[in-house]
């Protein structure tokens, strides 16, 4: 059975949040994301926790959310469940986020184009409660928070 609106609903980020703070402690999720064919699913999670990930805490929230997908049988038939930290390249879905990385590089994609462009690569300067400021080549530009597509880290080598 291919994932219906009704499942696709219950697999929310909200969702898996909610799921993953039944087992208690501080971990964030990141990000969600559902792929893959009819034949096996797979179920992508990126956490956070302000004391680092773990092998141990990829684990348990493994366990708990595998728990919670089986339970309401979300997903007809096989499937995999990769849980993991975000990475270098962390992705930036909330202003929470953001906040946390101003003064660092970011990669923002913008659904409609901002001063003629879609995509923004620079020092995050600022975060509002509706835009963000990105300095890039010495010129800064606003971009409304809802206008993002896709933003992330941009991991520069020292």
């Amino acid at each position: 059975m291919f994932l219906g609106e009704e499942a696709m609903m219950e697999l929310s980020d909200a969702w898996f949040q909610e799921v993953i703070d039944r087992d208690g402690g501080d971990v964030e999720l990141v990000m969600s994301q559902v792929a893959g064919s009819r034949r096996r699913r797979v179920v992508r999670l990126f956490i956070d926790h302000p004391e680092g990930v773990t092998h141990d805490l990829c684990a348990r929230v493994s366990v708990v959310v595998g728990g919670a997908l089986d339970e309401v049988e979300a997903i007809d038939g096989p499937y995999t469940l990769e849980v993991s930290s975000p990475g270098i390249d962390r992705p930036l879905r909330k202003r929470s986020h953001f906040e946390a990385q101003v003064g660092e590089t970011v990669y923002v994609k913008t659904r409609v184009p901002i001063e003629g462009r879609k995509v923004w690569q620079g020092v995050l300067r600022e975060v509002g409660l509706e835009d963000i400021e990105i300095e890039e080549a010495g010129e800064s530009v606003r971009v409304p928070l809802g206008d993002i597509s896709d933003a992330h880290l941009k991991y520069e080598f020292r």
